[in-house]
């Protein structure tokens, strides 16, 4: 199955058009729809929400399906994007209010002068680096990290390959920034970082056996696991960078200051979505992979994605400021940004907490 952003507009749109016709009729509209006013008057009419086909965007697919959004005083149209760089492109014209996809395209929008922010963190702690069988047991009995990859070179006559997401994107950050401040290795030198793009493509080259390691997120790592690929997991973000930050929830001017109770009313559904999927694991599965498309995403894989440490599901946007500054520095560094980012700018703490 796949997502269809017209029939996902027109359903949202309408029953949204149905329930306030109905709630019009009673005195108590105003406080029914608490949230439709905003700073500058009425409010929006319509929130368009860019979203990404990935499972750390878990939030938007739980408010979609168990009807969230219509609770909304606007309408919400949801567009899908195959990656990151597409929404940033697109978040030029500024036709999004809402955009949730990493937060190193998100950190490139705001660099871009785009009056955007960041309102909501919607999974922390994401990555996991994974080697294969082998090396995993070179590295269980190496007196360091840096050893091990040495070995590996002394032993193969080349040096051990990562393949993961493009030059600084989340995964490649994440990648190097556990090798050079963690591992004690250079990941320009003592090591191959391979481009392969996105999460499928580096999904074929583990089931394939074609790279020796990755950084990635869920659902990938389960993927391997339920496929018997020969990797395992030798390090999690959580571990070595405590509230990892991963994908987020950028906002636009006009809905996060002009529309304040309608950007407060979103986020306050975000987090309602976020203790749904801890409270309802099984529920939030099926979702994601309604949204995603079951022949991507089979529920069964979801599912047991949603037992691993990587699948840390959250909204407080305080929890991942740390790791933002670490995960700027890098973005600048790589050149995706001019300079590294403040938290000032990157974020909009009090749309969170005013809930």
């Amino acid at each position: 199955m796949t997502t269809d952003p017209t029939n996902e507009r027109s359903t949202v749109s309408r029953r949204r058009f149905l329930r306030t016709t109905a709630a019009a009729s009673t005195a108590g509209l105003a406080g029914v729809a608490g949230c439709a006013g905003g700073t500058g008057g009425g409010g929006l009419d319509e929130i368009r929400v860019a979203y990404m086909p990935i499972y750390p965007d878990l939030q938007y697919f739980v408010m979609r399906e168990e009807g969230y959004l219509e609770e909304l005083s606007a309408s919400v149209s949801g567009e899908v994007f195959s990656d990151g760089p597409s929404i940033v492109q697109a978040a030029a014209t500024g036709d999004f209010d809402v955009m949730l996809f990493g937060i190193v395209p998100a950190m490139i929008v705001i660099d871009k002068g785009i009056p955007a922010k960041i309102t909501a963190a919607n999974i922390q702690n994401a990555m996991q680096i994974l080697a294969h069988d082998e090396f995993a047991a070179v590295w269980d009995a190496a007196e360091s990290g840096a050893d091990a990859f040495a070995r590996f070179e002394a032993e193969r006559g080349r040096k051990f390959t990562f393949g993961t997401f493009p030059p600084g994107s989340v995964p490649d950050i994440l990648l190097r920034y556990w090798l050079s401040e963690v591992v004690g290795v250079d990941p320009d030198s003592d090591v191959n970082i391979t481009a392969l793009g996105g999460a499928g493509p580096v999904r074929q080259a583990l089931l394939a056996g074609e790279i020796d390691g990755t950084s990635i997120m869920e659902p990938v790592p389960t993927v391997a696991e339920m496929r018997g690929a020969p990797y395992q997991s030798i390090a999690w973000a959580g571990d070595f960078l405590p509230g990892q930050p991963a994908a987020v929830t950028l906002m636009h001017d006009r809905l996060r200051e002009d529309n304040s109770e309608q950007a407060a009313a979103f986020v306050e559904q975000h987090q309602r979505a976020t203790a749904f999927a801890r409270e309802n694991p099984d529920a939030a599965a099926r979702h994601a992979s309604t949204v995603i498309g079951e022949s991507s995403l089979p529920v069964a894989t979801a599912r047991k994605a949603m037992d691993s440490p990587a699948a840390d599901f959250i909204t407080d946007p305080h929890k991942i400021a740390d790791g933002a500054q670490v995960f700027s520095e890098y973005a600048a560094a790589s050149g995706k940004i001019d300079e590294a980012l403040s938290n000032d700018r990157l974020f909009d703490f009090g749309v969170y907490d005013s809930l």
